[in-house]
């Protein structure tokens, strides 16, 4: 006479939940990352909560023929941002170029925690390479809206606050000549240990201290038209997005922002970066189990 086994939903529920986590635990030890090079420390972040934020757009934007600011918006920054506490130093960077994945800076630094100065686009992008392959983590420049997040109160709105005005089209002009000639007074071009600028809110350093930061946000064009609608937008990879007093657009091959690629206004005081750690498929799978398993 044959048996019948008959599992209750529950235990068959419960069992199958075990099986799946019992799986995902395997993947997960069989995709740990490798161990970090002994020579080199893992960077300090900070990690910033999702949030929604006002967010003045990147960037140049025109509208029946003429600049306008950017667009004030609500930006929803959906997931937890890891970011580095401080910016790629000397001594970093010079790991780097140890290593063969970096090119040597222009000028050499006497201090090892001034942050490195003098970098392109390009430069920055091969450092998150190469830190990514010695950590097995994954490192990339920030987008313009994180690194506005990231921020926080030290993000400055560069908003000239004066859109076309048919009866007197000069105030535009001359507020933007006032502005760019306070920066120029008070520009302090000398790199300084890292930490000089203190932390804000988030306990990140130097946010909108000397040292401007790339992002991976490509320039943006757009033509608005007289309803303040899209007409059109352009995208230029060739120039980015990088962030500190104010914003300003740099040619990716850039190391020198006084030497030229600038597209517009006073040009930043020195080039440098921080980079975000974005976590992994092993890291998320892991909260996610954790909040199967019972309380």
């Amino acid at each position: 006479m044959g048996t019948t086994l008959r599992m209750a939903l529950p235990a068959l529920t419960t069992s199958a939940g075990l099986m799946l986590m019992a799986g995902a635990a395997a993947l997960l030890l069989a995709a740990q990352p490798r161990p970090v090079a002994p020579h080199l420390p893992l960077p300090q972040t900070a990690t910033v909560a999702p949030t929604t934020l006002k967010h003045r757009l990147d960037g140049e934007y025109n509208r029946a023929g003429r600049p306008v600011d950017a667009p004030l918006v609500s930006v929803r920054i959906g997931k937890p941002l890891v970011i580095m506490r401080y910016q790629v130093t000397v001594a970093d960077y010079a790991l780097c170029v140890a290593a063969g994945a970096c090119k040597r800076l222009d000028s050499r630094a006497a201090r090892g925690d001034l942050p490195a100065t003098g970098v392109s686009h390009g430069d920055a992008t091969d450092y998150a390479a190469w830190l990514s392959r010695q950590t097995g983590m994954s490192w990339r420049l920030p987008t313009d809206r994180e690194w506005a997040h990231a921020a926080g109160s030290r993000f400055i709105d560069d908003a000239k606050g004066h859109d076309p005005d048919e009866a007197n089209p000069a105030r535009r002009w001359l507020a933007n000549y006032e502005r760019e000639a306070a920066r120029k007074s008070a520009s302090s071009p000398a790199p300084r240990p890292v930490g000089s600028f203190g932390a804000n809110e988030h306990g990140i350093h130097d946010m909108a201290g000397n040292v401007w930061e790339w992002t991976q946000s490509c320039l943006r064009r757009v033509t608005l038209d007289a309803a303040g609608d899209t007409v059109s937008t352009t995208t230029n990879c060739g120039i980015y997005v990088v962030e500190g007093q104010h914003r300003a657009m740099m040619t990716s091959f850039i190391r020198n922002p006084k030497s030229g690629g600038c597209s517009a206004g006073t040009p930043p005081d020195n080039l440098g970066f921080r980079l975000v750690k974005e976590q992994g498929w092993q890291t998320r799978l892991l909260a996610g189990l954790r909040r199967l398993l019972p309380a």
